[in-house]
């Protein structure tokens, strides 16, 4: 998991700290009758807030997405079927932690969603990122599709507000996502199978491989 970059942190801390002492500011102010002086003290605080807010809401809605530089292993998956037209889908995330599944289909099915900083925003800490989405099982036959039972799970992480939504709602966050979009894969599962989920700049992949490999955790 993509814990909040550093600076994003100080910056944080910093606006906080700056609202407070404005606010302090302000009340001393309108205590000596200083109007002016007090409104004056106020706007700042208050921009300070706005920033407070704005910055912690990026912090919030980047949770759970990891910071993305070449192609790496987002996932490792074991498939075993489980009747005519279903199999079990066992994850594991780096990080170590595990899912399973189990999904109505022919084939394996992963989607993501990436995000690309302009580079102003960069120089906060936050580069190109990756969230794995949802994992679903999928038909071959397109009859199939549209008749039988459909299994989609979510994979990535419950939180307040994402910033893959944000961007789409508000075009504020336009101004700092070079940016955003899905990218999907999917692969044959009808037999047991190891598979890495893998992700790159350019979009998502799943490869079939030999012996199960762990994605490696970033540090």
């Amino acid at each position: 998991m993509m814990t909040m970059p550093n600076i994003l942190t100080i910056l944080i801390v910093f606006s906080a700290l700056l609202s407070l002492i404005f606010l302090i500011a302000t009340v001393a102010a309108l205590r000596k009758k200083k109007v002016f002086t007090s409104a004056f003290r106020f706007l700042f605080a208050l921009l300070a807030l706005l920033s407070l807010g704005l910055l912690g809401m990026i912090g919030i809605a980047t949770e759970g997405y990891r910071a993305l530089t070449h192609e790496e292993i987002a996932a490792v998956v074991k498939t075993e079927p489980a009747g005519a037209k279903g199999f079990t889908a066992h994850f594991r995330f780096p990080g170590g932690r595990e899912a399973s599944y189990w999904l109505a289909g022919d084939a394996l099915y992963v989607d993501a969603h990436i995000l690309k900083w302009k580079p102003i925003v960069n120089m906060l800490g936050l580069h190109t990122a990756y969230e794995l989405d949802r994992v679903a099982g999928r038909y071959i036959d397109l009859k199939e599709e549209r008749e039988s039972i459909r299994t989609v799970f979510l994979l990535s992480k419950d939180k307040p507000f994402d910033m893959f939504t944000l961007r789409q709602r508000y075009s504020l966050f336009g101004s700092l996502l070079d940016a955003e979009y899905g990218s999907a894969s999917f692969i044959n599962a009808n037999k047991p199978a190891h598979f890495e989920v893998r992700v790159s700049t350019t979009g998502l992949l799943i490869r079939k491989v030999g012996p199960e490999v762990s994605p490696q955790p970033k540090n």
